[in-house]
């Protein structure tokens, strides 16, 4: 079975399976992510298959901070201050791709925007220092469907499609992050999650627009 206590063997393990090109499940503080590289296209297809997720549907990308983003979207000063003040946290920010981004091109799903998120958990904080990539980590579940927050959960949804499922207990959250976009004329909340709307608002000296549609995990 791929389910697997989140020991720091395992975790090395995991980071191992993601540079082949495999897809690991792992815990964040809001729920559990399904990952894989994200400069790998086939392991990021993986991703939407095991999901059963629509190619149109862009795939938010995890980092250990704002300095990796720098590699494939532009950060203004709006990201500077809400990621200051936030990551790692239940924050993810819509930013503008750069040019040269060298992310798989199913990671955007054709826009021109990159989702990014710094996650609060050890676990996941620890894949991508073992790792070193940027890991693309929607929900470790089918869409659609409630997202996980045990390993277990993981298990029962997916089953063997991920490579592992790294057990490190119920994300402490249990519930997706806050999505806020930063491209155009104002900044958009496009899913409001763990992170209280009004608490970006502070930071930003500015009320969030609200998107007309909402964000699927």
């Amino acid at each position: 079975m791929p389910l697997v206590p989140a020991t720091p063997e395992a975790i090395e393990q995991a980071a191992e399976a993601l540079a082949r090109g495999d897809i690991v499940a792992f815990p964040t503080e809001t729920v559990y992510g399904l990952g894989a590289n994200a400069l790998d296209a086939r392991a990021v297809a993986r991703v939407f298959v095991a999901k059963g997720r629509s190619s149109t549907k862009p795939l938010a990308v995890l980092v250990p901070g704002l300095s990796k983003v720098e590699d494939f979207a532009d950060v203004n000063a709006a990201a500077r201050k809400l990621a200051e003040a936030f990551w790692p946290g239940p924050l993810t920010l819509v930013l503008p791709k750069r040019q040269d981004c060298p992310l798989a091109e199913a990671v955007s799903a054709g826009l021109n925007t990159i989702a990014v998120r710094a996650p609060d958990h050890a676990v996941a904080q620890a894949l991508l220092a073992k790792s070193g990539l940027s890991i693309v980590a929607p929900s470790a579940n089918r869409s659609g469907k409630v997202s996980p927050k045990t390993a277990a959960e993981v298990e029962a949804e997916l089953g063997d499609r991920p490579a592992m499922i790294l057990d490190g207990g119920p994300s402490p959250l249990g519930r997706e992050s806050t999505i806020v976009s930063l491209v155009g004329p104002a900044p958009t909340l496009l899913r409001q999650g763990a992170l209280p709307r009004e608490a970006v608002e502070d930071i930003l000296g500015q009320k969030l627009v609200f998107a007309s549609a909402a964000v699927q995990p």
